[in-house]
């Protein structure tokens, strides 16, 4: 049994409607400021350093990566016009250029690799998307920045990751935002083209695209929530579920997902349930935070979109999403404005995870494919698999002055794993400052 109709795409198109049609039925735009009185234009100067020191040589052989690099990304928004449906503007505009990295060093993100393993010296790109408002309901489409729990771009390194398609978001009902969304193209964080693909562990849009719908409960309360359904077209379809209750110093987080393959199934055969549940405390400067994450399924727990997992113990490097995984994670946040330091802030976290096997995914799919050079099926993960991870941040933004919002982050991951859980032992750096320059 499943709660939607064979072809996904049939309920995506129906929530168009019946959003549209409430919100053209309404009263014209509220707080309509017109198209370029309510516009804002702004860049982002994003100066990026990353060091991968791999302690066992990584999947292209390299012991050592590392890439300097600065960016600039440009994003305008407009405002809408009068009327029942005003119209609107968004664009982006991005600039990278390479300020060190050579031949060896290649690959961390921050560029574009061509064919002979260089990175480029420079890259650029650009996009935009039109919208259009009625009443509390805006229709986007286009080239931007998505954000749910079933799929959500990424901005983890030089340049934000894009997607290309509809959006629609409505704030009709006081307290719940609905979201439905197609997207079929995609810009990659490393890329200038918007006519790419994301990759999961076995999963890509490369078949077409990602379909959901959704809605967040209870956005002005103590207690909220959050339900949502997603397809990949021809591999899965995706539930979540969230409750998270949150006052004063604590604060209670539940995540849940169910994956079940759909259509030609071209990731294989999938049954996966994952869930997490975190609390956090908090004592003056001080925070605590304790987590479990469990994978319940012979393969792992897969996504899209470089942040499209709300999983507790994802975190810097790892996502502790394994077949049949067990994590916890420790963490310890303190605030040193109370030690008269206002805008300097510490972290530290370590997540340990274990009981992975990926032995039993299914054979020929795309977590346990067939290997032609030895004739043998090859799972992408072990029996006994387990790893862990230590992250130390430390980030700093200017309070006042000329300096205003600039703001220094420097970060150090390390991740060790055993054989069967098949990551990379590796020792990260990254250095990040960023300054934006409004208009």
């Amino acid at each position: 049994m499943t709660l939607f109709p064979q072809d996904f795409r049939v309920t995506i198109a129906l929530c168009f409607c019946l959003f549209a049609t409430h919100s053209l039925a309404d009263e014209p735009a509220q707080g309509a400021e017109g198209f370029f009185d309510g516009a804002t234009l702004g860049v982002l100067s994003r100066n990026f350093y990353l060091n991968s020191d791999y302690r066992s040589p990584s999947p292209t052989g390299k012991n050592y990566k590392a890439e300097w690099a600065q960016g600039f990304i440009g994003a305008f928004t407009s405002g809408f016009t009068p009327g029942t449906v005003g119209f609107g503007l968004d664009a982006h505009a991005f600039l990278g250029l390479k300020l060190d990295g050579g031949k060896g060093h290649s690959g961390t993100g921050l560029l574009p690799v061509d064919s002979d393993g260089r990175s480029a010296s420079d890259y650029s790109s650009g996009g935009g998307a039109i919208k259009l408002k009625a009443s509390n309901t805006t229709l986007a489409f286009g080239e931007m920045e998505v954000e749910s729990p079933v799929f959500d771009t990424a901005d983890k390194r030089l340049q934000p990751e894009y997607a290309t398609g509809f959006l629609l978001d409505s704030r009709e009902i006081e307290g719940m935002n609905l979201q439905a969304g197609r997207f079929t193209a995609f810009k990659n964080q490393d890329s200038a083209s918007g006519k790419g693909n994301f990759f999961g562990y076995g999963a890509n849009t490369e078949a077409g695209g990602i379909s959901f719908v959704g809605a967040d409960l209870f956005t002005q309360s103590p207690v909220g929530g959050a339900l949502y359904a997603s397809e990949l077209t021809d591999t899965w379809h995706q539930y979540y579920g969230n409750l998270h209750f949150k006052q004063s110093e604590v604060f209670l987080d539940a995540n849940l997902y169910h994956t079940r393959d759909t259509g030609q199934a071209l990731a294989g055969a999938i049954d996966n349930t994952a869930y997490s549940l975190s609390g956090r405390y908090t004592l003056g400067a001080h925070g605590f935070t304790l987590a479990y994450q469990k994978i319940n399924g012979d393969t792992p727990f897969d996504f899209v979109g470089g942040d499209s997992i709300y999983l507790a113990n994802s975190i810097k490097y790892a996502d502790f999403n394994g077949a049949r995984e067990r994590s916890w994670q420790v963490r310890y946040d303190l605030d040193l404005a109370t030690f008269g330091v206002p805008g300097l802030k510490f972290m530290t976290r370590y997540v340990t995870g274990d009981q992975i096997d990926g032995t039993h995914a299914p054979q020929g799919g795309a977590y346990n494919p067939f290997d032609p050079a030895t004739g043998t099926f090859v799972p992408q993960q072990g029996d006994g698999g387990k790893h862990w991870e230590r992250d130390i941040d430390l980030k700093y933004i200017v309070q006042t002055g000329a300096a205003k919002d600039l703001s220094l982050q420097v970060s150090h991951v390390s991740h060790r794993a055993n054989q069967a859980q098949a990551g990379d032992d590796i020792d990260r750096i990254y250095v990040v400052i960023q300054y934006p320059l409004g208009f």
